[in-house]
C-alpha cells in the first residue's frame, strides 16, 4: 500500500520540487496540500484536482497522513514540524532544516524522543551533475582528490529572501554545503566570505564564498550569487591522476519550470544533453562522462522505504545539522575575517581519501562507509 504523504506549502517549494517527484515516486502517493492563500489554493486546486486541499496541518492530519512535507517559509517550519512530530507523523523538512545548528538539534531532539521519522530535503544530492561527479570520484578516476570547486550562480533576484531568517548562505549554500560533505566527508575548518544587500525587509547576504578544508585533507571551494545577473552551474575536481569539469544546467529544475512533470516520461527524465556532458582529463587523454540521471523522486522513494522498514531517511538530521555547523561557522568567518574551526568531526586517519580503492568500492556520506 502506497505512503499518503501531505505537503505543507504550496508556494515554490511544494508545487515544484515535491507534489510532481511524490506523483513521480514508486510506493508514494500525495494524499493532500496545505495552502491557505486564495490564489495558492486556486493554483493547488489546478494542478492537482483529485487531491484534497486543507487549511491547515491540524485539519490535514486529522485525516490520517502517513507522513507530511513541510514546506513553508523558514519563520513557520519550527512550528510546523513539531506539529508533526507531536502527533507521530514522520516528517520531512525542507531546506533550511533550521536557522542554527542548536535549533536543527532541538527538532532531532524532538524527534528522538518521540520515536518519529525526521528527515530533511537535501534533494539536491541527486542532481545529475552531481550523481555524475560522485561516479568519477568513486571509481578513482582522477585519483587521490585534492580539491573541489563547485559554483551555483543564477540570474533569479526576486527569489532572494532578505531579513534574519533569509539570505543565500541559508538558500543555496544549504545544497553546495551538504553535497560537498556527502561527496568529500566532514569539514574540520571554514573560511568564508559573504556579499551584502540592504532590502526594504532587511540588510541580507545575497552572494558568499566558502572554502572548506575537509577531514582527510581534501579542499573545497563554494561560491553562489543570485543578483549578478550570471547562470552558470560548474564543477571541477582535481586529483593526482587528473581532473574532471563539468558546466551544465540544471536539469530537473529548468525542466519543471517549463511545464515538464516527471512521471510523465520517467525514462528520459533528468539527463543532461550530450553536448553538456562534462569531461574527464587524464594521461590517456580527456573522455566524455555520460550524464547520470537526474532523480529527485528517489528521495521519496528512500523515506517511504525507511519509514516502512525502520531505516534512516535518505537525509537524516544529524546529516543536515552537520551542514548547520558549516553555515554557522560562515557567518562567524565572515564576521570576523578568520578561519573557524569545527569540532566533533572524525579525524583523518580514521577514513579513507576518495579516490583511494577503499573509497571506490563505498558510498561515503559525511565521512560514513555504508
Amino acid at each position: 500500500m502506497a505512503m499518503r504523504i501531505g505537503v505543507v506549502g504550496y508556494g515554490t517549494g511544494g508545487r515544484h520540487f515535491h507534489a510532481p517527484f511524490i506523483r513521480a515516486a514508486r510506493g508514494v502517493e500525495l494524499a493532500g496540500i496545505v495552502a491557505r492563500a486564495e490564489a495558492t489554493v486556486a493554483r493547488a486546486r489546478a494542478d492537482h484536482p483529485d487531491v484534497r486541499i486543507y487549511p491547515s496541518l491540524t485539519e490535514m492530519l486529522s485525516d490520517g497522513m502517513d507522513a507530511v512535507t513541510v514546506t513553508t517559509p523558514p519563520q513557520t517550519r519550527r512550528e510546523l514540524v513539531l506539529e508533526a512530530i507531536a502527533a507521530g507523523v514522520p516528517v520531512i523538512a525542507d531546506k533550511p532544516f533550521a536557522p542554527s545548528a542548536e535549533a536543527g538539534r532541538e527538532l532531532d531532539r524532538a524527534a528522538k524522543a518521540a520515536g518519529v521519522p525526521l528527515g530533511v530535503f537535501h534533494n539536491r544530492r541527486l542532481d545529475a551533475d552531481v550523481l555524475t561527479l560522485r561516479k568519477v570520484v568513486d571509481e578513482g578516476r582522477v585519483g587521490r582528490l585534492w580539491r573541489l570547486h563547485s559554483r551555483m550562480d543564477l540570474d533569479d533576484p526576486d527569489t532572494l529572501e532578505a531579513g534574519e531568517t533569509g539570505g543565500l548562505l541559508r538558500d543555496l549554500g544549504s545544497h553546495l554545503v551538504d553535497q560537498a560533505l556527502w561527496l568529500l566527508g566532514p569539514a574540520v575548518s571554514v573560511h568564508a566570505s559573504l556579499d551584502h544587500v540592504d532590502r526594504p525587509d532587511g540588510r541580507t547576504d545575497a552572494g558568499f564564498v566558502l572554502s572548506l578544508m575537509h577531514a582527510d585533507g581534501v579542499r573545497s571551494y563554494l561560491s553562489a550569487s543570485k543578483l549578478n545577473r550570471l547562470a552558470v552551474r560548474e564543477f571541477v575536481v582535481y586529483g593526482d591522476r587528473g581532473s574532471y569539469a563539468s558546466s551544465g544546467t540544471d536539469v530537473q529544475a529548468q525542466a519543471i519550470f517549463a511545464g515538464l512533470r516527471p512521471a510523465d516520461d520517467l525514462a528520459v527524465w533528468g539527463y543532461e544533453r550530450p553536448e553538456l556532458w562534462g569531461t574527464l582529463r587524464t594521461a590517456d587523454g580527456a573522455e566524455r562522462i555520460p550524464s547520470e540521471q537526474g532523480r529527485y523522486h528517489d528521495y521519496y522513494e528512500a523515506f517511504a522505504a525507511a519509514v516502512r522498514d525502520g531505516g534512516d531517511p535518505p537525509v537524516t538530521a544529524a546529516e543536515a545539522i552537520r551542514t548547520l555547523e558549516v553555515l554557522d561557522a560562515a557567518r562567524i568567518s565572515a564576521a570576523e575575517g578568520r578561519v573557524v574551526e569545527l569540532r566533533n568531526v572524525m579525524p583523518p586517519g580514521d577514513q579513507p581519501r576518495p579516490g583511494d580503492e577503499q573509497a571506490s568500492r563505498t558510498v561515503r556520506r559525511n565521512g560514513e562507509a555504508t
